[in-house]
C-alpha cells in the first residue's frame, strides 16, 4: 500500500487530501488561524456549575461557553488548579513538577460541586471542536502529544498502546521511558514508538517538556479567557499521527509550506525529507492528481460502488443512516445469499472509507442486505472491523442484529466534512424559471475578443468547466478555430473539474490571471 499526502494551499484555508493507492481516504480543511482546535490549551473561567449534568460551563473566549463534565476533570485536577493558581500569582517560578506538592486525587464518581466553584480560573484543553450550536468540549486532564509519546502532567503512570501486542516490546518501552521521563509526569507510549531507540524517545520527551515550560511561562500573569498553548498546524499534526513507512510522497503547491513540512520531517523522520515535492504544473495540484473528481463522486447522498451497487447516506440530528443497495448489480454468484454477501463485503469497505472521508461521528446505523446464514453475518462483521482498523477515531462496532442492522459509534471531535455536490441552477437560481440572458459561450467570446484586441495578452488560456471547454472545441469548425481565424491567435483550453458550470477565468503564459 502506498500513501500520498496532497496539500492545496489558499489564502483562507489549506486543503489536505490523504490518498491510499491513489484513492482518497481522508480530507481535511485547515484554517491558518484556527482557534479552538483539538489540543489547544486555554486558561478559562468557570461560569456556571450544573449539578444535574454533573458538569460545568467554562468561558474560554468562544461565543458559547465550553462544556466540562466531571469525568473529564482528570484525577489530578486539584493539583493542576493549585499549580495554575500559584503560577499566575507568581509563587511558583519554575515549571518542573519534581518538588511540587500534589493534592489527593478526586473520586471517580464524585460531584462537580465538590471540586469546582464558580468564577475560578481553570486550565483546560479542547477535546472537541465547536460543532453546530454547541461550544467546544474541554478537559482539564492536560496532555501534550508528541510523535512517539504523550506527556501527562501530575501523573506518574506509564501506559503503552494496546496496538503494540508483543509483551517483550511493551516491557522494553516501559523500562526505557521509566528511566528518562521527568519526575511528576506520566507518559503514554504511542504505537509508532515500537522498535524506536532510547535517543528518539528521549528527544521527543524533551520537546514535550519544553512545551510544558511554555505553558508555565504563558500562565504568569495571565487573565482568562486566554489561549496558553496552540496545537501544531493541522498539516503537522496529521503527519504526526499518520506518517509511516508506506508514505510515498508529500506534494504541496507552496514553497513556504513545503519548507515547514521538511523542517518537521527533519526533526521526526529525517529519512522522509526527500519525499516532499513542490507541485509546479499548470494545473492546480488537486486537479492534477484527480482529487477534485474523486471528491465530487464520493460526497453526496448516493455513492456508487462496483457493478451497479450503491449506498445511500442520510444525516439526521440523532444519527447517520446508511442503506446498502445492490442496484442493477450482476454477479457470477449462482444464488441470492452469495450475491448479498459479496455486495455487503464491498459496501463494508466503502462505508469504512466514507466514515473517515466525511469524519462522521456519533451513532451510525447501517442497513446491509439481509443474509440468512449466521456464518455470513459473522464474516461481514469481521470484515467491517478489519476495514476500520486503520481509523484513528475511537469507534465501536456491534454485530449485525436480527434485522441485519449494524450499529457503529465513532468519536466526534470536529465538525463533519460536508461538501455539497449539488448546486442551484446558475441560470434560474433554483426557481425553475429562466430569465432572458446572454449565453455563457457568447459572453466568453466577447471577453476573448476584448483581451486579444485591446490587452494583447501572450499565451492566453481559458479555464472553465469541462462542459464549456468541450462545447468550445467540438466540431469543425469549432468556436476556438473561428477565434483563431479571426484574431490569428490561439486560445488554450484547460478543463477544471472544480469550477461550477458557469465559472471561467483567463490566464496568461505566466499563469497570472487576466482580469477583464
Amino acid at each position: 500500500m502506498k500513501t500520498d499526502l496532497i496539500i492545496k494551499s489558499g489564502s483562507s484555508e489549506i486543503g489536505i487530501a490523504l490518498l491510499s493507492d491513489g484513492r482518497l481516504i481522508e480530507l481535511h480543511n485547515a484554517k491558518p488561524e484556527n482557534n479552538f482546535a483539538v489540543g489547544d490549551i486555554y486558561l478559562g473561567r468557570i461560569k456556571k456549575l450544573v449539578p444535574g449534568l454533573n458538569a460545568a460551563f467554562v468561558d474560554v473566549g468562544y461565543e458559547k461557553d465550553a462544556f466540562l463534565h466531571y469525568h473529564d476533570l482528570g484525577p489530578q485536577v486539584k493539583s493542576l488548579m493549585k499549580f495554575v493558581r500559584r503560577t499566575i500569582s507568581g509563587k511558583i517560578n519554575k515549571p518542573q513538577l519534581s518538588d511540587f506538592p500534589t493534592e489527593k486525587d478526586i473520586h471517580k464518581d464524585g460531584k462537580i460541586t465538590d471540586v469546582l466553584t464558580s468564577n475560578k480560573n481553570m486550565l483546560v484543553q479542547v477535546a472537541k471542536e465547536p460543532i453546530s450550536t454547541k461550544g467546544p468540549r474541554i478537559s482539564s486532564e492536560i496532555s501534550l502529544a508528541g510523535r512517539y509519546v504523550i506527556l501527562v502532567p501530575f501523573s506518574d503512570r506509564i501506559s503503552v498502546s494496546q496496538k503494540i501486542a508483543d509483551s517483550k516490546e511493551r516491557e522494553r518501552l516501559r523500562r526505557l521511558v521509566q528511566s528518562i521521563k521527568p519526575k511528576g509526569f506520566g507518559v503514554i507510549i504511542r504505537t509508532v514508538a515500537k522498535d524506536k531507540k532510547v535517543a528518539e524517545l528521549d528527544a521527543d520527551l524533551r520537546r514535550l517538556e519544553n512545551n510544558w515550560n511554555e505553558v508555565h511561562k504563558q500562565l504568569k500573569g495571565a487573565r482568562p479567557p486566554q489561549k496558553i498553548l496552540g496545537e501544531m498546524s493541522r498539516v503537522s499534526s496529521l503527519l504526526r499521527d499518520v506518517l509511516n513507512d508506506s508514505f510515498n510522497s508529500i506534494v504541496v503547491d507552496d514553497e513556504e509550506l513545503g519548507q515547514e513540512i521538511k523542517e518537521y520531517l527533519h526533526t521526526y523522520a529525517p529519512e522522509k525529507e526527500q519525499i516532499v515535492k513542490v507541485h509546479k504544473g499548470r494545473l492546480p495540484v488537486w486537479e492534477h492528481y484527480g482529487i477534485e473528481k474523486q471528491i465530487k463522486s464520493a460526497f453526496g447522498r448516493s455513492v456508487s460502488m462496483q457493478k451497479g451497487a450503491y449506498i445511500i447516506i442520510e444525516h439526521t440530528e440523532a444519527c447517520h443512516v446508511i442503506d446498502v443497495n445492490s442496484g442493477n448489480r450482476s454477479s457470477g454468484q449462482d444464488n441470492q445469499e452469495a450475491n448479498a454477501l459479496d455486495t455487503n463485503m464491498h459496501a463494508a469497505e466503502e462505508i469504512a472509507r466514507q466514515l473517515r472521508l466525511r469524519d462522521m461521528g456519533g451513532i451510525i446505523v447501517v442497513d446491509f442486505i439481509d443474509m440468512q446464514r449466521a456464518e455470513n453475518r459473522k464474516a461481514l462483521f469481521e470484515h467491517l472491523k478489519n476495514c476500520m482498523k486503520d481509523d484513528r477515531a475511537k469507534h465501536k462496532i456491534l454485530p449485525p442484529s436480527r434485522f441485519g442492522l449494524v450499529e457503529i459509534t465513532r468519536q466526534r471531535v470536529r465538525p463533519e466534512t460536508n461538501i455539497k455536490t449539488m448546486e442551484k441552477c446558475p441560470t434560474c437560481m433554483g426557481t425553475g424559471e429562466i430569465q432572458p440572458s446572454i449565453l455563457i459561450t457568447d459572453e466568453i467570446e466577447e471577453k476573448v475578443e476584448e483581451i486579444l484586441k485591446e490587452k494583447k495578452v501572450k499565451g492566453l488560456t481559458l479555464c472553465a468547466h469541462p462542459f464549456i471547454t468541450s462545447y468550445l472545441t467540438h466540431g469543425f469548425p469549432s468556436r476556438r478555430q473561428k477565434w483563431f481565424w479571426k484574431h490569428k491567435r490561439w486560445v488554450d483550453m484547460r478543463p477544471m473539474e472544480g469550477y461550477h458550470s458557469l465559472e471561467y477565468r483567463f490566464f496568461n503564459s505566466q499563469d497570472d490571471e487576466v482580469s477583464v
